[in-house]
């Protein structure tokens, strides 16, 4: 596998200790982006149950064996860290510490290391030791009670808000920030503490700004962008599926009502008192004719209206499929790689790294002799 011929990152080594949720999916983009990723898999596995052939988060990686709780574990970690550009853990805080892999002990063997931790609570505060999930950091930064119908429980918006928006991207945000520094005449290595519940909160910097404006109210379901607006949410059509709804330009929405085929019967879209009449209409006309009918009538429009896909519908869009927003690779169909780069492209370049499979490989790449060396046995 050509590990360093893709992508703006090409030359970058990352050692990433495996984990699960944000951490890979982290690695993966750093990966997509060109890097030579290392991840250092468990022998007793990730601990999530996902066939490692199907975990798509592990593609454009290799993978690696050792045991940190053997003697010779962290020896043969650091050993990769000598020669890595960026790491990547989302362990409890302490925890890599414990298991002689802290910053401290990765630092001393390579200065220029940028060294990412991925965290929920973050590296310190009254939380930091607790466990905890994705919905539980988007519920304490706000976040959650954004989402929704009012006088309904908040909707979960998968784990996308939390352990990825919030997450994965800042930390690959804070690691090249860092990785620049570190490259630049007298920079050094330095810890990045990437937190779920500071990602999410900065995610909503706007809706702070317009609370403190008084153009957002703190309730769901009642603002412009949040469902609340009867021209900004979704609807349901005749065959039981969903047209998207977004004009918020007034030319914009002037086209919108216009095909819909309501314009000379709602009532005036700036008269908030009267946004559910003006819902109802909306509601009533969609539900009139099927979702590819709707479709028909809006796909060359600028009314910013579009089909709601499932997953397994949206590959097939011809707009996507003409851009190649998703690929196959291997058998399973799958994201693209994103952004793209006119002078370094990035792209698929394997599949799911299964865990071990790559050890005596980058052993060799690396040049890691320690990495040649079997397992030591720690179950006398």
């Amino acid at each position: 596998m050509a590990t360093t011929e893709h992508g703006p990152l090409a030359g970058v080594r990352v050692v990433e200790l495996a984990g699960i949720g944000p951490g890979p999916f982290a690695a993966m983009l750093l990966a997509d982006l060109g890097a030579d990723v290392v991840r250092v898999d468990r022998p007793a596995g990730p601990g999530i149950g996902v066939d490692p052939a199907y975990d798509l988060t592990n593609r454009n990686k290799r993978s690696v064996l050792v045991d940190l709780k053997a003697e010779d574990g962290p020896d043969r970690v650091l050993d990769l860290v000598e020669r890595a550009d960026i790491l990547i853990e989302g362990y409890r805080p302490g925890v890599a510490e414990r298991l002689g892999v802290g910053p401290d002990a990765c630092l001393a063997r390579n200065p220029g290391l940028v060294y990412g931790r991925m965290t929920g609570w973050g590296q310190d505060g009254p939380l930091a030791e607790r466990a905890g999930h994705d919905i539980a950091y988007i519920a304490l930064t706000g976040t959650l009670s954004m989402i929704g119908k009012p006088g309904e429980p908040p909707t979960v918006p998968a784990n996308l808000v939390g352990d990825y928006a919030g997450g994965s991207l800042y930390l690959v945000v804070g690691v090249l920030a860092a990785l620049q520094h570190a490259r630049t005449p007298g920079g050094a290595g330095q810890v990045v503490d990437a937190a779920i519940v500071d990602g999410a909160a900065h995610l909503a910097t706007m809706i702070h700004g317009m609370l403190a404006a008084g153009g957002w109210q703190d309730r769901r379901g009642s603002n412009l962008l949040d469902g609340g607006c009867p021209f900004y949410g979704s609807y349901e059509t005749a065959d039981g599926q969903y047209m998207a709804v977004g004009p918020l330009e007034q030319q914009f929405y002037d086209e919108f009502v216009k095909l819909l085929g309501i314009e000379d019967r709602v009532p005036d879209r700036k008269d908030v008192t009267r946004w559910e009449e003006l819902r109802t209409v909306v509601a009533d006309r969609f539900r009139s004719r099927t979702r590819a009918e709707w479709t028909e009538v809006f796909e060359t429009t600028d009314a910013c209206v579009a089909p709601v896909l499932s997953l397994r519908e949206a590959p097939h869009h011809p707009h996507l499929a003409a851009r190649s927003t998703f690929v196959e690779h291997g058998g399973l169909t799958q994201p693209a790689p994103a952004p793209r780069f006119s002078a370094t492209p990035v792209c698929v370049r394997s599949g799911p790294a299964r865990p071990g499979a790559d050890t005596e490989e980058v052993a060799r790449d690396w040049d890691v002799p320690s990495m040649h060396r079997p397992r030591k046995d720690t179950t006398d």
